[in-house]
């Protein structure tokens, strides 16, 4: 590990040093530093600290970055739909049923191993099992994501999305009938206390916020929308969709016994538009459902 060091000034006075470690650490992300924190790598006059310490003039705040760790990952030439790519980032459509990264069950068959095959280059910043992921989608949901190919890329995305400056919609068919065109459900999330493996709205969770549009209403039993991503937690849409009573077709966790057969919810990430992180240029990438997802809608409008 490498130590680097700051002097807090008068300018710095009463500042939560975690926000000011974002000014004075160029390069690294508001996570990463959240990780330092985590690991007692920020020091202040040689006693670990809080993130919200309050500065003070003269404080003496050291910090170590942990030297980067050797990519064990092999790359596989699995086939990728690319949507655009520069030499900073990679917007890929990912095809349901391809899990994002390596986890249980899922060692070399992942969507890093194909951009590790693709591109060689990829930011570190989320670790050696997560090169360049900034954002992810669940294993059966398809679409669009945005795929970092170097820190400062990396930092750039995560900027946007800390800030809720990056745009990402859905398009879904949930069951039931949902009586009004627009909606809004701000519930907060986390894991559940029945069932780990699932996320719930809980008093005890982070906040998120999901706005829907209907598009499509299909016979009185089921409905199509849009979803806007506000926040970005995990399994946002599926829990809230359930949460407000019209859970997503197919969803084997958060859905029906009772349901369409999808192979995994009918979940598609059909748009994604930001600042290029490098250039500030802005940018709008839209791709439509997978042929399965419109064979399922086409099959639920013959089918009544």
């Amino acid at each position: 590990m490498s130590e680097q060091q700051y002097i807090i000034t008068e300018e710095d006075r009463g500042k939560r040093l975690d926000k000011l470690m974002v000014d004075i650490t160029e390069g690294h992300s508001r996570s990463q530093i959240k990780t330092w924190f985590e690991k007692d790598h920020i020091k202040v006059n040689g006693e670990v600290v809080k993130q919200n310490y309050k500065c003070q003039p003269n404080d003496l705040v050291t910090w170590e970055i942990p030297e980067i760790e050797q990519l064990n990952l092999e790359p596989k030439n699995i086939p990728l739909d690319i949507v655009y790519e520069d030499k900073d980032i990679l917007v890929v459509n990912k095809k349901s049923g391809m899990v994002v990264h390596p986890s249980a069950g899922h060692q070399d068959d992942t969507l890093v191993h194909a951009l590790l095959y693709h591109c060689k280059d990829l930011s570190g910043i989320n670790g050696v099992e997560r090169p360049g992921i900034v954002h992810r989608l669940d294993k059966d949901t398809s679409g669009l994501l945005v795929v970092a190919k170097n820190d400062q890329a990396h930092v750039g995305l995560a900027e946007q999305l800390k800030d809720r400056k990056m745009e990402r919609n859905y398009q879904a068919i949930v069951h039931g009938d949902i009586p009004h065109d627009y909606g809004t459900v701000e519930a907060p999330i986390g894991r559940s206390e029945k069932n780990r493996q699932l996320m719930d709205v809980t008093d005890k969770g982070k906040p998120a916020v999901t706005h829907f549009e209907v598009i499509e209403r299909l016979h009185g039993m089921y409905s199509v929308v849009k979803c806007k991503l506000e926040t970005g937690r995990t399994h946002q849409i599926r829990v809230h969709m359930k949460y407000i009573g019209y859970p997503i077709v197919g969803d084997p966790k958060y859905g029906p016994r009772k349901t369409t057969d999808v192979d995994g919810q009918a979940l598609h990430a059909y748009q994604v538009a930001f600042n290029h992180p490098v250039t500030n240029t802005p940018l709008t990438f839209e791709v439509e459902p997978p042929e399965k997802f419109k064979q399922v809608l086409e099959n639920i409008r013959k089918s009544y």
